[in-house]
């Protein structure tokens, strides 16, 4: 396949925390299928690993250091991203992080600050400032990474939990608001993945979910058929590891 036979040739997507893990995963995933990358993370040296693997595929990749959680931060990265690229067609909101040490009573305030504001304040702030992009570009497709913990109790990752189980609320209400611009909003709920950000100590990792799942599952939402979406994906291993 030719890169102009691609289904999502000429498209632009952007992948959040894009330096490791899924987020790697998934951009390669889109980079496959033809899409133009923005890659934002916090960490550049990851960020620009990431670049130099999708390069050898032949597809405009741009990397911008971003911390979801800062808002003007997310605004600069909006306004690149129209400046240079004219248009925004994918967003998957990625970057996230966690806590699995103990008891929420023992959690520290800074702490629930952080995973809050990167799991689902960030999330608010990267749609506020890309819908208007992906509206004027004429509708689009955004994709939330959620998890199994948004819909079952966590002990030990209650912040975490939280964050997700807010997030799901988030999607499906924006999916409403935004489904007459023609852009289709979507969350995918994972099970535990083997990365580096949750290695999972105890378990076997050949059985657990991969990145590369997750990323095959936001290749189906992005090449569906125009006339549907699909608004949730749970994603759980074959076998319990």
């Amino acid at each position: 396949m030719t890169q102009l036979d691609k289904p999502l040739n000429g498209k632009v997507a952007l992948v959040t925390g894009a330096g490791r893990g899924i987020g790697a995963a998934i951009a390669l995933q889109l980079a496959e299928l033809g899409a133009n990358l923005w890659l934002a993370g916090r960490t550049r040296p990851a960020l620009e690993e990431t670049a130099t693997k999708l390069a050898r595929l032949g597809v405009g990749t741009n990397v911008e250091t971003c911390d979801v959680s800062d808002a003007d931060a997310v605004e600069a990265l909006a306004r690149r991203v129209e400046s240079e690229s004219g248009r925004i067609d994918i967003l998957v909101n990625n970057a996230g992080v966690g806590d699995f040490s103990g008891a929420l009573y023992k959690l520290s305030s800074e702490t629930w600050h952080k995973i809050i504001g990167t799991n689902l304040t960030g999330v608010y702030h990267m749609i506020r400032a890309l819908t208007p992009i992906m509206i004027r570009s004429g509708g689009g497709h955004i994709i939330n990474i959620s998890s199994l913990a948004g819909k079952n109790a966590l002990p030990n990752g209650a912040a975490y939990a939280a964050s997700k189980w807010g997030l799901n609320g988030l999607t499906v209400s924006v999916a409403e608001e935004l489904r007459s611009h023609n852009i289709r909003v979507s969350m995918i709920c994972p099970g535990s993945v083997h990365t580096e950000f949750s290695p999972h100590a105890g378990k076997d990792a050949a059985k657990m979910l991969q990145g590369t799942d997750v990323a095959h599952a936001v290749g189906m939402l992005v090449t569906q058929s125009a006339q549907s979406f699909v608004s949730e994906i749970l994603l759980r291993p074959t076998m319990k590891p």
